[in-house]
């Protein structure tokens, strides 16, 4: 029993797994991002030196997209940090906007940033949209449901980790004493 028991507190450094893909991720989309950032702006430089209505469009939608980008390794880079403190070190120093002490601290932080990444994403969409196409308004109402729903689970986290042991325990057993 005892073998199995440090089996199982050693097995949790197989997480370190995860910890560096994840930020190899990051560090990969990061790079990407730099390099499409210097590619947006050669472009925009050397070959359209007059502006028109048309090429501040595909500069808007080119930042949209790299905004997009950096949300991405950004996303990567707090899910490795978060996997690391919670399994690895749980006294690495974060700041404190990024305290993370259980996954749901972690879920509640990777659920904010793919909010922001889905609202970016939609505004890419109405920067492309042209007049007619009504797909935008099918587009914007799944956004807004994925939106809705992750808010709703960010909520009823909160409220739930306001809960004491106790608290929770009661909510349980009227749970129970009413389903029968």
């Amino acid at each position: 029993m005892n073998l199995l028991k440090k089996i199982l507190t050693g097995s949790r450094y197989l997480i370190i797994i995860s910890v560096l893909g994840t930020l190899l991720g990051s560090i990969i989309v990061l790079g990407y991002g730099a390099f499409t950032v210097v590619g947006v702006l050669i472009t925009i430089f050397y070959h359209h030196l007059i502006f028109a209505t048309e090429e501040v469009k595909v500069v808007a939608v080119s930042s949209v997209e790299l905004i997009d980008l950096f949300l991405l390794s950004t996303i990567l880079y707090i899910i490795s940090l978060g996997l690391f403190k919670l399994f690895i070190d749980s006294t690495l120093p974060l700041p404190d906007w990024l305290e993370i002490h259980d996954l749901n601290d972690l879920k509640e932080r990777i659920l904010g940033v793919i909010i922001v990444l889905l609202a970016i994403s939609f505004l890419g969409y109405v920067v492309e949209w042209q007049f007619g196409d009504y797909s935008i308004a099918a587009i914007g109402f799944g956004v807004g449901l994925v939106l809705f729903a992750i808010g709703f689970s960010i909520t009823a986290g909160a409220l739930n980790s306001r809960l004491t042991p106790s608290d929770k325990k009661k909510e349980e057993n009227s749970a129970v004493d009413g389903l029968e």
